[in-house]
């Protein structure tokens, strides 16, 4: 599944770079850390951290990091953009995470369990790498949003990554685990909208907590007591 997004780093990179692209990444990243909560020492993993869009905010709170990903080229530009950070990067698969039992204080995946037909799996390694009273955060793509219905329409006619995403909504995303947790939405506007409409859009969809919004993100509390080294 990795060489799917092999020819993609640079594409991703420039699409985040344009004026939608800058607010799609802000709302998102506020949506992530307001349930993830990073914290300065923190040892968080980011599962399918692709070139690291997300990575750096996680840095930049203080928290040391360890980038999984699939795909190699994204991962080698993840590794190069951070090695001056308290950054490991890690090829592997996110449904045979390669770390040990409670490894980590929180872990976040950010679009990448769309990609993974066994997301349920997924998301049982993120639990079991987490550590008794960590955060466990993933985001996907909204099967309730517009978005998702023009994805969609790409995939039928080719579209190298879309076709094989697999769309989710709210209630189907907490699903995923047995452990109860919550859900919101975000990016409720469009992709040709007007920034300035966009942002009046976002806070009207925000405050209404609409679930319609093609960016959603559930957040989960493991079970037990909080550990310590």
């Amino acid at each position: 599944m990795g060489e799917i997004f092999d020819k993609w780093p640079k594409r991703y990179e420039k699409w985040f770079k344009t004026p939608i692209g800058q607010l799609v990444e802000a709302y998102e990243r506020q949506l992530v850390f307001d349930m993830l909560l990073p914290g300065p020492g923190e040892r968080i993993l980011d599962a399918g951290c692709g070139i690291g869009v997300f990575t750096g905010n996680l840095l930049e709170e203080g928290a040391v990091v360890t980038g999984l990903e699939i795909s190699l080229p994204m991962l080698k530009q993840a590794a190069d953009t951070f090695r001056k950070s308290h950054f490991q990067s890690v090829q592997g698969d996110m449904r045979h995470l390669p770390f040990p039992d409670g490894r980590f204080d929180k872990t976040v995946s950010i679009t990448a369990i769309e990609f993974v037909a066994d997301a349920e799996n997924a998301i049982r390694e993120m639990f079991r790498v987490t550590k008794p009273a960590g955060y466990v955060v993933a985001a996907t793509l909204n099967s309730l949003s517009p978005w998702a219905q023009s994805r969609k329409t790409a995939a039928q006619k080719g579209h190298s990554v879309f076709r094989h995403a697999i769309f989710r909504s709210p209630d189907q995303v907490l699903a995923l685990s047995p452990v109860d947790g919550t859900a919101r939405t975000a990016i409720h506007f469009q992709r040709n909208e007007d920034p300035q409409v966009a942002k009046q859009v976002e806070a009207d969809g925000q405050r209404k907590e609409l679930k319609t919004g093609a960016f959603v993100a559930a957040c989960w509390k493991k079970p037990g007591e909080p550990t310590t080294l």
